[in-house]
């Protein structure tokens, strides 16, 4: 498995702290760039890397490096420095502790996991000439005509930025992304909802129970160069026993789970974010404390600069990841993308509760009325699941959400028609009516989020709504 080690430090790294760091091969190994110089690689004499190491990040969004970490590191901005071992080369991964160990001891920080520091001269004795190196980017640890395989060994795996580029990558080559974890990892919610759909994969790799998905529990096998699922003679597939197995939290833990879109005009004075801004104000009190293009979350809140880095990328579609302070698990990505109805933002947020807390469902139908009223709302869905305070993701079988009520913004309600609900297509939940004009939003409520029969009353809602839509 690959070794990730950070090096977090007070200060960005100089030129010193880095050259130590970039000793800590001895003379034999060579340093190169890659990536117009965004990453820095300690190689072999073939030229293989060994090491790849990231540009550093000032992470100034409070608890971030803590939630990524898990509490095992101070509080406060840090510079976060990753260092990424490859899986083939065995010095590899104390390589990367020892330049880890090397930049923190010049600038007075420290390495996670504490125990990979050294500040050891680590020789290389491995004959690397005689294991070829994927061509898939630093964070491939194996590459195939159909596959892109990223090995991880850690507790938590987010959505940072090589994982990004190389899930990226993979699709622009037609390639699935599969991670290899140990059955004890878990991934953040914004690198569930990227490996959600096949071909990528959440691959355990269990020594009881062999090789299977993380997220369906369906067994696994390394077939023609891919992870696929092991059939019997009908076609069918099994789930691992690992799979089955309870997760060991509080099985009062609850999440609230929101999914919505706006869609705006697209003109010149238009400022993303604040429907995001309005929920996380809505239901934590406050605003978020950070966005970024990845994890960690390294940018101070900001409508003004996420709207700038959205535009500048425009037609291109941009995925955000929006985080909330500590004291409250709060997450949620956003999808910003330019139709031709004009600019919309999809946004899933999640946040968490513990089991003596309980989620402001009462809150949900005041929300949606503020969005519709101040953003132009399309849709929201509410949902409320049994799943970790801190929103990471087991590879554990999961109860599946139970939904809380539905809202079409008065836009599209004017849009589809659904101003005069007559009595002969009528929906099974009467809606309330948001709005105090003739124009109205529709909210529907389905549960109270403990009835798992309320996706019955959804799908029929569904069915009847669109009903009205081609009457």
């Amino acid at each position: 498995m690959t070794k990730d080690v950070i090096a977090l430090t007070p200060e960005m790294p100089d030129l010193r702290a880095l050259l130590a760091g970039f000793y800590a091969g001895g003379p034999d190994v060579g340093v190169s760039s890659v990536a117009d110089g965004a990453v820095v690689q300690l190689c072999a004499p073939d030229e293989r890397a060994l090491v790849s190491v990231e540009a550093p990040v000032l992470v100034q969004v409070p608890g971030e490096a803590a939630r990524l970490l898990e509490g095992e590191v101070g509080e406060g901005a840090v510079w976060w420095t990753e260092a990424r071992a490859s899986t083939a080369v065995a010095e590899a991964g104390r390589l990367a502790g020892s330049f880890a160990g090397r930049l923190a001891t010049v600038s007075g920080g420290e390495v996670w996991p504490a125990e990979a520091a050294t500040t050891d001269v680590v020789p290389l004795n491995t004959d690397v000439s005689a294991n070829p190196a994927p061509d898939g980017g630093p964070a491939v640890d194996v590459l195939t005509d159909t596959t892109a395989v990223v090995m991880q060994d850690r507790p938590l795996v987010p959505m940072s930025s090589w994982l990004g580029d190389a899930m990226r990558t993979a699709a622009e080559a037609g390639r699935a992304l599969q991670i290899v974890t140990p059955p004890a990892t878990r991934l953040t919610l914004p690198t569930r909802t990227a490996l959600r759909g096949l071909p990528n994969r959440w691959v355990v790799r269990d020594a009881e129970h062999g090789y299977y998905d993380g997220l369906s529990g369906a067994l696994l096998q390394w077939e023609n160069g891919t992870f696929a699922p092991v059939r019997d003679e009908r076609g069918a597939t099994r789930v691992a026993e690992g799979f089955r197995a309870s997760d060991p939290v509080d099985a009062g833990e609850r999440q609230l789970v929101l999914s919505l879109r706006v869609r705006h005009p697209a003109v010149e004075g238009l400022v993303l974010g604040s429907a995001v801004e309005s929920v996380f104000r809505h239901l934590t009190g406050g605003p978020p404390a950070g966005w970024s293009t990845a994890e960690p979350v390294n940018l101070p809140w900001s409508t003004r600069t996420l709207t700038e880095f959205a535009r500048a990328r425009a037609p291109r579609p941009t995925l955000l990841v929006v985080v909330g302070r500590p004291g409250r698990p709060a997450l949620a990505t956003v999808r910003v993308l330019r139709t031709p109805a004009g600019v919309e933002e999809d946004v899933t947020l999640a946040f968490g509760y513990g089991s003596g807390e309980t989620p402001p469902l009462s809150a949900v139908e005041g929300l949606a009325a503020e969005l519709d009223a101040s953003h132009p709302l399309v849709s929201m869905l509410t949902a409320v699941r049994a799943g970790r305070r801190d929103l990471t993701v087991p590879a554990r079988l999961e109860a599946s959400p139970v939904p809380v009520s539905f809202t079409l913004g008065r836009q599209e309600v004017e849009r589809v028609g659904l101003t005069d609900l007559t009595s002969d297509v009528r929906p099974p939940i009467p809606p309330v009516r948001l709005g105090d004009s003739a124009q109205v939003a529709l909210h529907f409520p389905l549960s109270d989020g403990t009835d798992p029969r309320a996706w019955s009353v959804f799908q029929q809602l569904t069915r009847q709504l669109k009903a009205c839509r081609e009457r």
